[in-house]
Protein backbone atom coordinates (compact mmCIF):
# COMPACT_ATOMS: atom_id res chain seq x y z
CA UNK A 1 0.00 0.00 0.00
CA UNK A 2 0.97 3.48 -0.94
CA UNK A 3 -0.31 6.99 -0.84
CA UNK A 4 0.92 9.04 -4.09
CA UNK A 5 0.39 12.79 -4.13
CA UNK A 6 3.75 13.80 -6.34
CA UNK A 7 2.93 12.60 -10.06
CA UNK A 8 0.46 9.98 -10.67
CA UNK A 9 2.88 6.55 -11.68
CA UNK A 10 5.62 7.75 -10.51
CA UNK A 11 5.92 5.39 -7.72
CA UNK A 12 5.75 2.54 -9.76
CA UNK A 13 9.02 4.21 -12.14
CA UNK A 14 10.92 4.44 -8.65
CA UNK A 15 9.83 1.38 -7.70
CA UNK A 16 11.42 -0.18 -10.90
CA UNK A 17 14.73 1.59 -10.65
CA UNK A 18 14.86 0.85 -6.91
CA UNK A 19 14.83 -3.58 -8.25
CA UNK A 20 17.21 -2.72 -10.61
CA UNK A 21 19.86 -1.35 -7.73
CA UNK A 22 18.73 -3.37 -4.71
CA UNK A 23 21.04 -6.12 -3.51
CA UNK A 24 18.51 -6.99 -0.97
CA UNK A 25 14.63 -8.02 -1.87
CA UNK A 26 12.32 -6.06 -0.48
CA UNK A 27 8.25 -5.00 -1.23
CA UNK A 28 8.93 -1.25 -2.63
CA UNK A 29 7.26 1.26 0.10
CA UNK A 30 6.81 4.44 0.07
CA UNK A 31 9.41 6.32 2.90
CA UNK A 32 7.90 10.04 2.29
CA UNK A 33 5.48 11.86 0.39
CA UNK A 34 4.96 15.15 0.50
CA UNK A 35 5.95 18.68 -0.57
CA UNK A 36 6.31 17.51 -4.24
CA UNK A 37 8.81 14.64 -2.95
CA UNK A 38 8.27 11.12 -2.97
CA UNK A 39 10.88 8.83 -1.87
CA UNK A 40 10.82 4.64 -2.38
CA UNK A 41 12.60 2.13 -0.44
CA UNK A 42 13.66 -1.08 -2.19
CA UNK A 43 15.41 -3.25 0.03
CA UNK A 44 18.91 -1.99 1.07
CA UNK A 45 18.04 1.09 -1.76
CA UNK A 46 16.05 4.34 -1.51
CA UNK A 47 15.04 6.39 -4.72
CA UNK A 48 13.99 9.96 -4.52
CA UNK A 49 12.24 12.45 -6.91
CA UNK A 50 13.06 15.38 -5.69
CA UNK A 51 11.18 18.79 -6.03
CA UNK A 52 10.08 19.87 -9.18
CA UNK A 53 10.78 23.32 -8.73
CA UNK A 54 14.28 23.20 -7.04
CA UNK A 55 17.37 24.34 -8.65
CA UNK A 56 18.81 20.94 -9.54
CA UNK A 57 21.49 21.53 -12.02
CA UNK A 58 25.30 22.14 -11.56
CA UNK A 59 25.32 23.09 -7.55
CA UNK A 60 23.35 20.29 -7.41
CA UNK A 61 26.29 17.74 -8.71
CA UNK A 62 28.82 19.62 -6.91
CA UNK A 63 26.53 19.12 -3.54
CA UNK A 64 26.72 15.10 -4.39
CA UNK A 65 30.49 15.53 -5.11
CA UNK A 66 30.76 16.96 -1.82
CA UNK A 67 28.78 14.37 0.10
CA UNK A 68 30.77 11.75 -1.47
CA UNK A 69 33.80 13.05 0.11
CA UNK A 70 32.39 12.89 3.11
CA UNK A 71 30.94 9.37 3.55
CA UNK A 72 31.57 9.12 7.40
CA UNK A 73 29.44 12.28 7.90
CA UNK A 74 26.75 11.86 4.77
CA UNK A 75 24.62 9.19 3.02
CA UNK A 76 25.17 10.88 -0.54
CA UNK A 77 23.78 9.36 -3.88
CA UNK A 78 24.79 6.12 -5.79
CA UNK A 79 25.80 7.75 -8.88
CA UNK A 80 24.44 10.76 -10.71
CA UNK A 81 21.36 11.96 -10.74
CA UNK A 82 18.29 10.83 -13.30
CA UNK A 83 15.71 12.28 -14.68
CA UNK A 84 12.71 10.31 -14.50
CA UNK A 85 9.26 11.11 -16.07
CA UNK A 86 10.39 14.97 -15.72
CA UNK A 87 11.75 14.68 -12.84
CA UNK A 88 15.93 14.98 -10.94
CA UNK A 89 15.68 11.28 -9.01
CA UNK A 90 18.60 10.01 -6.96
CA UNK A 91 19.60 7.24 -5.64
CA UNK A 92 21.01 6.14 -1.89
CA UNK A 93 21.81 3.27 0.77
CA UNK A 94 18.95 2.97 3.07
CA UNK A 95 19.13 3.40 6.43
CA UNK A 96 17.40 3.30 9.45
CA UNK A 97 15.49 6.75 10.31
CA UNK A 98 15.04 8.57 13.89
CA UNK A 99 12.23 6.23 15.87
CA UNK A 100 10.04 9.32 17.35
CA UNK A 101 9.06 6.44 20.29
CA UNK A 102 12.23 6.28 21.30
CA UNK A 103 15.11 8.18 23.16
CA UNK A 104 15.77 11.61 20.46
CA UNK A 105 19.29 11.55 19.20
CA UNK A 106 20.01 15.26 19.92
CA UNK A 107 23.75 14.68 21.58
CA UNK A 108 24.63 11.96 18.41
CA UNK A 109 22.44 15.45 15.97
CA UNK A 110 24.81 17.93 17.77
CA UNK A 111 28.11 15.35 17.05
CA UNK A 112 27.25 14.87 13.66
CA UNK A 113 26.70 18.96 12.98
CA UNK A 114 29.69 19.58 14.78
CA UNK A 115 32.07 17.31 12.71
CA UNK A 116 30.66 18.28 9.50
CA UNK A 117 30.92 22.28 10.54
CA UNK A 118 34.78 21.51 11.31
CA UNK A 119 35.47 20.12 8.09
CA UNK A 120 38.08 22.23 5.50
CA UNK A 121 35.73 24.02 3.56
CA UNK A 122 36.70 22.54 -0.23
CA UNK A 123 37.35 25.75 -2.72
CA UNK A 124 35.04 24.45 -5.25
CA UNK A 125 32.27 23.81 -2.26
CA UNK A 126 29.02 25.10 -3.65
CA UNK A 127 27.19 28.13 -1.47
CA UNK A 128 24.20 27.55 0.64
CA UNK A 129 23.19 30.41 0.15
CA UNK A 130 20.15 33.03 1.51
CA UNK A 131 17.32 31.17 3.61
CA UNK A 132 14.90 31.81 0.85
CA UNK A 133 12.14 29.37 2.08
CA UNK A 134 10.83 31.46 4.30
CA UNK A 135 10.32 34.29 1.83
CA UNK A 136 8.62 31.73 -0.34
CA UNK A 137 6.03 30.68 2.60
CA UNK A 138 5.00 33.94 3.35
CA UNK A 139 4.59 34.47 0.12
CA UNK A 140 2.11 32.02 0.10
CA UNK A 141 -0.49 32.94 3.51
CA UNK A 142 -3.64 33.78 2.77
CA UNK A 143 -5.93 35.68 4.90
CA UNK A 144 -6.61 35.81 8.24
CA UNK A 145 -5.52 36.26 11.65
CA UNK A 146 -2.59 33.70 12.56
CA UNK A 147 -1.46 34.91 8.66
CA UNK A 148 -1.07 38.37 9.65
CA UNK A 149 0.75 37.37 12.75
CA UNK A 150 3.28 35.65 10.94
CA UNK A 151 3.54 38.37 8.11
CA UNK A 152 4.35 40.78 10.80
CA UNK A 153 6.86 38.91 12.27
CA UNK A 154 8.74 38.29 9.02
CA UNK A 155 8.95 42.10 8.66
CA UNK A 156 11.85 42.14 11.95
CA UNK A 157 13.59 40.02 9.61
CA UNK A 158 16.56 41.36 7.99
CA UNK A 159 15.89 43.15 4.63
CA UNK A 160 18.50 40.30 2.82
CA UNK A 161 16.31 37.10 4.41
CA UNK A 162 13.11 38.93 3.02
CA UNK A 163 15.44 39.47 -0.64
CA UNK A 164 15.34 42.99 -0.34
CA UNK A 165 18.75 43.13 -0.32
CA UNK A 166 21.89 41.94 -1.33
CA UNK A 167 22.82 38.84 0.80
CA UNK A 168 26.15 40.18 3.36
CA UNK A 169 29.26 38.33 3.82
CA UNK A 170 29.38 35.02 5.67
CA UNK A 171 30.99 34.21 8.72
CA UNK A 172 33.67 32.15 8.31
CA UNK A 173 32.24 30.16 6.17
CA UNK A 174 31.85 26.54 7.05
CA UNK A 175 30.48 23.05 5.77
CA UNK A 176 26.92 22.99 6.71
CA UNK A 177 23.75 20.95 5.92
CA UNK A 178 21.36 23.57 5.22
CA UNK A 179 18.06 22.26 6.45
CA UNK A 180 18.62 20.48 9.38
CA UNK A 181 16.52 17.94 11.86
CA UNK A 182 16.49 15.17 13.26
CA UNK A 183 14.51 13.83 9.97
CA UNK A 184 17.89 14.34 8.45
CA UNK A 185 19.33 11.60 9.98
CA UNK A 186 19.71 7.76 9.84
CA UNK A 187 21.48 4.83 11.16
CA UNK A 188 23.37 3.78 8.00
CA UNK A 189 24.84 0.49 7.69
CA UNK A 190 26.96 -0.46 10.70
CA UNK A 191 24.55 1.47 13.30
CA UNK A 192 26.45 4.92 12.87
CA UNK A 193 24.49 8.01 12.21
CA UNK A 194 24.60 10.02 9.27
CA UNK A 195 22.97 12.49 7.48
CA UNK A 196 20.54 12.59 4.69
CA UNK A 197 19.17 14.45 1.79
CA UNK A 198 22.32 16.68 0.11
CA UNK A 199 20.12 19.54 -1.74
CA UNK A 200 21.55 22.35 0.81
CA UNK A 201 25.04 21.18 1.50
CA UNK A 202 27.48 23.66 1.37
CA UNK A 203 29.45 26.21 2.34
CA UNK A 204 27.79 28.65 4.79
CA UNK A 205 27.04 29.98 8.07
CA UNK A 206 26.81 27.08 10.67
CA UNK A 207 24.23 28.88 12.95
CA UNK A 208 21.55 27.82 10.03
CA UNK A 209 21.85 24.53 10.83
CA UNK A 210 21.05 25.12 14.46
CA UNK A 211 18.41 27.35 14.03
CA UNK A 212 15.14 24.53 13.87
CA UNK A 213 15.86 23.09 17.08
CA UNK A 214 16.68 26.76 18.54
CA UNK A 215 13.44 28.20 17.14
CA UNK A 216 11.57 25.42 18.61
CA UNK A 217 13.20 25.77 22.01
CA UNK A 218 12.19 29.41 21.65
CA UNK A 219 8.86 28.70 21.05
CA UNK A 220 7.98 26.52 24.09
CA UNK A 221 7.81 23.34 21.51
CA UNK A 222 11.55 21.35 22.58
CA UNK A 223 11.64 20.80 25.79
CA UNK A 224 14.34 23.46 27.45
CA UNK A 225 16.11 19.79 28.76
CA UNK A 226 16.34 18.50 24.98
CA UNK A 227 17.79 21.89 24.09
CA UNK A 228 20.59 21.98 26.47
CA UNK A 229 21.18 18.24 25.45
CA UNK A 230 21.86 19.41 22.27
CA UNK A 231 23.64 22.33 22.62
CA UNK A 232 25.72 20.93 25.48
CA UNK A 233 26.65 18.33 22.97
CA UNK A 234 27.46 20.62 20.08
CA UNK A 235 29.54 22.44 22.42
CA UNK A 236 31.43 19.78 23.90
CA UNK A 237 32.41 18.07 20.31
CA UNK A 238 33.84 21.51 19.44
CA UNK A 239 31.15 23.36 16.66
CA UNK A 240 32.15 26.59 15.81
CA UNK A 241 28.10 27.90 14.77
CA UNK A 242 28.07 29.60 18.56
CA UNK A 243 30.97 30.14 21.07
CA UNK A 244 32.22 27.97 23.58
CA UNK A 245 30.89 29.48 26.79
CA UNK A 246 28.55 32.13 27.12
CA UNK A 247 25.41 33.72 25.64
CA UNK A 248 24.64 31.45 22.13
CA UNK A 249 21.83 33.95 21.08
CA UNK A 250 24.46 36.35 19.65
CA UNK A 251 24.66 33.76 16.79
CA UNK A 252 21.45 32.07 16.76
CA UNK A 253 18.67 35.40 16.91
CA UNK A 254 18.51 35.82 13.20
CA UNK A 255 18.49 32.27 12.48
CA UNK A 256 15.59 30.60 15.40
CA UNK A 257 13.68 33.92 14.51
CA UNK A 258 13.65 33.00 10.80
CA UNK A 259 13.39 29.20 11.38
CA UNK A 260 10.21 30.17 13.93
CA UNK A 261 8.22 32.13 11.11
CA UNK A 262 9.49 29.58 8.44
CA UNK A 263 8.00 26.78 10.81
CA UNK A 264 4.55 28.62 11.62
CA UNK A 265 4.05 29.29 8.00
CA UNK A 266 4.06 25.93 6.86
CA UNK A 267 1.48 25.07 10.09
CA UNK A 268 -0.73 27.80 9.22
CA UNK A 269 -0.83 26.93 5.24
CA UNK A 270 -1.52 23.31 6.22
CA UNK A 271 -4.04 23.62 8.50
CA UNK A 272 -5.60 26.15 6.24
CA UNK A 273 -5.27 23.53 3.48
CA UNK A 274 -7.01 20.87 5.47
CA UNK A 275 -9.74 23.50 6.91
CA UNK A 276 -8.94 22.43 10.39
CA UNK A 277 -7.65 24.88 13.23
CA UNK A 278 -4.50 25.42 14.66
CA UNK A 279 -3.45 22.31 17.14
CA UNK A 280 -0.90 23.59 20.67
CA UNK A 281 2.31 22.86 18.85
CA UNK A 282 1.37 24.60 15.49
CA UNK A 283 -0.29 27.80 17.56
CA UNK A 284 2.82 28.10 19.67
CA UNK A 285 4.41 28.66 16.87
CA UNK A 286 2.43 31.44 15.85
CA UNK A 287 2.16 32.74 19.11
CA UNK A 288 5.85 33.14 19.02
CA UNK A 289 5.45 35.01 15.87
CA UNK A 290 3.00 37.88 17.97
CA UNK A 291 6.38 37.89 20.25
CA UNK A 292 8.97 38.37 17.47
CA UNK A 293 6.68 41.02 16.31
CA UNK A 294 6.57 42.98 20.16
CA UNK A 295 9.99 42.52 20.33
CA UNK A 296 10.74 44.58 17.06
CA UNK A 297 13.74 43.87 14.99
CA UNK A 298 16.81 42.72 17.63
CA UNK A 299 19.20 42.30 14.07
Amino acid sequence: MHTETVQPGLFTRLAEIGRQKATEDGQPETLYDRHGVLVVRVGDVVVKAHQADRELGEPFLARIRLAGALPDLVIGALGPPLTVEGRTVTLATFGEPVDPAKELPWEEGARLLAALHSEPVPADAPSWGRPARVARLVARLEDGPAEDAVRRAFTTLPAWIRSEEKEPEERTPCLIHGDWHLGQMVRAPGGRWRLIDIEDLGRGDPAWDLARPAALYSAGVLPPEDWARFLGAYREAGGPAVPAQGDPWTALDVPARSLAIQIAATCVISAGRKDRPLDGAEQAMVDACVRISAAGDAA
